[in-house]
């Protein structure tokens, strides 16, 4: 390894069991964010509680087990799978002498990793700062130094070792950012209603593959990894569907869509998070249909599905009409198909991105919503003519 290359975090994972019915795919949910986060997993410690300890959130014979365990390993970070409040997370870090940091901080601190524009990186440090704003007494002084340790990404302690009234006028600046650019978006939203383009956002829990399912629809060559949050940037691409387009006065109508690549969603994701991204989830709120993109080999589908949908209710999109897209049917040995509701709408598409497989019928359920869509809202192209692959960032 490089002098230049950080070396890589040692973690001891804590996950409490409270008596919920998902506890194990929320463990297992952890492990998978730590590593998103390029963390070595020494070990989970696990426990059954009633309901949490005010003062160390676990137990204090808890506390010391995942003490000594991180000293054995000699781990560098300890991360609750849970939500600490301030006090808790000077307790502990004070008990343990290591750092300690919780799920949201995790989340955000991925975030901060994989942002790559520019209102990406504005929504994330917007959402670090007020999380940690309260956060301020009896972080590590030397965190400021600890440029690549997990929790530290993204603003840093050299920016919340400012004042609060300083931090205060920062989050004011990047709110005003974000209006800007929500402007931008709305401006963008509107050119494309008046071209009479069918828009389309891919939803889903994260990991379910949407990127390789946008990848597939349009051939936008985005970054697809099997990780939590590989994507946070909304990319949006202009595709044509299969058949002519129809021309009326000499303009063109139809037959082209506009899908958008979008944030991948999780179970508890942290409310300042989305607030956040509400600038970005707009294009979702704003879409004509969303294909709602199900891993079929996760056993607990039903879950993620619901935790999709309880999102898309936070930010108004629940009305939007869905289909809902199950992948990765190569991993289960399910062939690809469609299925259609009483009204003979497809609602339901069996696909592999990886593979290609049913992604014909994909395109049968963007191209009969289109139609739908002009029946129901017919609307005429000022210039509907623009470059195949167009990007609005």
């Amino acid at each position: 390894m490089s002098a230049s290359q950080p070396a890589t975090e040692v973690a001891v994972l804590v996950s409490l069991n409270f008596g919920e019915p998902d506890y194990a795919e929320s463990r297992e949910e952890l492990r998978l964010l730590a590593e998103s986060a390029g963390v070595k997993v020494c070990a989970m410690v696990e426990g059954r509680r009633y309901r949490p300890d005010p003062s160390l959130f676990a137990g204090s014979g808890k506390v010391d087990e995942v003490a000594a365990i991180a000293e054995q390993f000699e781990a560098s970070v300890v991360i609750f799978n849970h939500d600490l409040s301030p006090a808790q997370m000077r307790n502990l870090t004070a008990r343990m002498n290591i750092r300690v940091i919780d799920r949201t901080m995790l989340i955000l601190d991925i975030f901060a990793l994989r942002a790559n524009s520019h209102e990406g990186k504005v929504q994330v440090e917007l959402a670090q700062l007020k999380y940690l704003s309260t956060r301020l007494v009896g972080l590590n002084q030397d965190m400021g130094q600890q440029k690549f340790a997990v929790g530290a990404r993204g603003p840093g302690e050299t920016q919340l070792e400012l004042d609060r009234r300083k931090l205060a006028r920062r989050v004011e600046l990047l709110n005003d950012r974000l209006k800007q650019l929500k402007k931008q978006r709305a401006l963008q939203r509107r050119a494309r209603q008046r071209n009479a383009v069918l828009s389309v956002s891919i939803v889903g829990y994260t990991n379910a593959g949407k990127s390789t399912m946008f990848n597939r629809l349009t051939q936008a060559g985005v970054y697809a990894a099997n990780q939590l949050f590989a994507t946070l940037d909304t990319t949006s691409r202009r595709i044509w569907l299969p058949g002519q387009a129809s021309v009326e006065d000499g303009r063109v109508v139809g037959s082209q869509v506009v899908v958008s690549d979008t944030v991948g969603f999780i179970r508890h994701l942290p409310h300042g998070l989305v607030a956040a991204f509400r600038g970005t989830l707009e294009e979702t709120a704003q879409a004509d249909l969303l294909l709602h993109v199900v891993d079929i080999n996760s056993p607990d589908r039903d879950i993620q599905i619901a935790e999709v949908n309880k999102v898309l209710a936070e930010i108004d999109a629940d009305q939007i009409p869905q289909v809902l897209v199950f992948n990765k049917i190569d991993l289960v040995g399910l062939p690809a198909s469609v299925e259609r509701d009483e009204c003979g709408r497809i609602c339901r598409v069996f696909v592999s991105s990886v593979t290609g497989d049913g992604m014909d019928g994909l395109r049968q359920a963007l191209v009969e919503a289109n139609e739908q869509r002009q029946v129901a809202q017919p609307r005429q192209v000022e210039e509907a003519t623009q470059q195949d692959g167009m990007t609005w960032d």
